[in-house]
């Protein structure tokens, strides 16, 4: 497994890291693991007629999804009406 140092980062964007992390019941490390992972993910193409809609998403949270898959699907969405 790789190893990655981040120099110069915010201490505002580490308490943040860190107040996730907490809330996530994990590391620090952990944390910002995942926050990769997430972003580094390619968008899984959807064909035109399963489509999803921004109404598709309301209720999101409350059905267990995470924020990160959330925003993941939006970002999506907006490439998808871009185009």
């Amino acid at each position: 497994m790789g190893q990655i140092v981040i120099r110069q980062l915010d201490d505002a964007v580490l308490d943040a890291v860190k107040s996730r992390a907490k809330a996530n019941n994990r590391s620090a490390e952990a944390e910002v693991r995942a926050i990769i992972s997430n972003a580094v993910k390619a968008p899984v193409q959807t064909s035109p007629k399963k489509r999803k809609r921004l109404s598709d998403l309301v209720g999101s949270i409350a059905s267990g999804r995470t924020a990160e898959e959330i925003v993941m699907d939006i970002r999506v969405l907006r490439d998808e009406w871009e185009d």
